[in-house]
């Protein structure tokens, strides 16, 4: 069964960091493009970040710039998304999805074919 599991969510201050882990169940990430999204209570799922397959190419949303990186492990079939400066509107499920493109396949959800099921991030004092 081919399944991306999410992990790293918990609670945290504001302007404190935490890291996100991709990891894949089944099948080898290597050729896969990798989104990173995020949905808060009573909103739409919004596009976080995504990653090429090499890593070489990389894009963020507004919203986070300057302050989340995604990268990836291919070796270890893991794919990241370290955050820092967390503010309260960061708080949501964060799904990490993929599909077999090479290049980094933007916000449209319909263009990622397997989706994890997400872990929570709370950003609070």
């Amino acid at each position: 069964q081919l399944q991306l599991v999410e992990s790293g969510g918990g609670l945290v201050q504001p302007g404190g960091s935490l890291r996100l882990s991709c990891t894949a169940s089944g099948f080898t990430l290597d050729y896969h493009a990798i989104g990173w999204f995020r949905q808060a209570p009573g909103k739409e799922r919004e596009g976080v970040s995504c990653i090429s397959t090499s890593g070489g190419i990389t894009d963020y949303a507004d919203s986070v710039k300057g302050r989340f990186t995604i990268s990836r492990d291919n070796a270890k079939n893991t794919v990241y998304l370290q955050m820092n400066s967390l503010k309260p509107e960061d708080t949501a499920v964060y799904y990490c999805a993929s599909n077999v493109k090479f290049y980094c396949l933007g916000y449209e959800i319909d263009n990622y074919k397997y989706w994890g099921q997400g872990t929570q991030v709370t950003v609070s004092s």
